[in-house]
């Protein structure tokens, strides 16, 4: 969402006194920097975010000021104190500390990849990740986002989610394409998420990128409420959707549960 789009949103809504419009373009501008543009000047990033060049410049002034970005007189880039407003919520998640040691044991037992995500809006965030060899073209860490719809964490946060706020999210959902055996219709996805919610987990062949499968499954809270997703990801050529089945979803679950138990009451 642009900083445009984001005033646009609060403008609909009326004036509020408490909504304050400084802060929602001070964090446009953060989030205007990523591994695509780690450096930009100061036109750049005002063109990014839709702010003049010399709101831009202040936010920007500030920023480094406080040293969450710096500046060589021409290009702008974040820097790593900017991760302790991640860190902060990362902190604040019981679940995040608990799941590691339960995912590095996956990891070691599978030989592939673990991940656990939270659902934000139509999108999945990675919040833990245990990597082993690549099986992505697209680089995965603490904080990326994919879409809900067509990977296997994703099916199953939405399976968790309550009728009515599922309802809200196959309202504004935009199914797209990635790969040629990508869920391509509303009904299909609706089942998808329907056989996710009835056996418990979800496995994905190949609809996020061709060459990716991966298999997930909730991790919930003692009210059974469903926090996040636990997944394992692997490459086609090496390993079957039945050896996923009968070898990564037993491990998975036995993991999930383990979280689980020990995450407070």
């Amino acid at each position: 969402m642009t900083t445009g789009e984001v005033l646009e949103r609060a403008g609909a809504a009326g004036e509020d006194k408490d909504y304050v419009q400084s802060l929602v373009r001070g964090l446009e501008v953060i989030r205007a920097f990523s591994q695509y543009k780690p450096r930009m000047t100061l036109s750049e990033v005002a063109q990014h975010t839709g702010l003049t060049r010399a709101a831009a410049r202040r936010f920007l002034l500030t920023l480094v000021r406080e040293g969450y970005a710096e500046t060589d007189g021409k290009l702008f880039a974040l820097r790593p104190k900017v991760l302790e407003l991640g860190f902060a919520y990362l902190s604040s998640l019981p679940i995040w500390e608990i799941a590691q040691p339960v995912m590095r044991d996956v990891v070691n037992t599978l030989q592939e990849s673990c991940s656990l995500s939270v659902l934000d809006g139509d999108d999945i965030v990675y919040v833990a990740r245990v990597p082993t060899a690549r099986v992505m073209t697209i680089g995965l860490s603490i904080g990326s986002r994919l879409p809900a719809f067509c990977s296997s964490m994703g099916r199953v946060l939405l399976a968790g989610l309550p009728p009515a706020e599922l309802a809200v999210v196959y309202d504004r959902v935009r199914i797209e394409k990635r790969t040629p055996r990508t869920v391509a219709t509303m009904v299909a996805l609706k089942e998808a998420v329907e056989n996710a919610r009835r056996q418990g987990w979800a496995l994905v062949d190949q609809e996020l990128e061709l060459g990716l499968r991966s298999i997930a499954v909730p991790v919930r809270n003692r009210r059974g409420e469903v926090l996040a997703a636990l997944n394992v990801s692997t490459h086609e050529g090496r390993s079957s959707i039945e050896a996923m089945r009968t070898q990564f979803l037993p491990v998975l679950l036995d993991a999930a549960q383990r979280i689980s138990a020990a995450l407070p009451q």
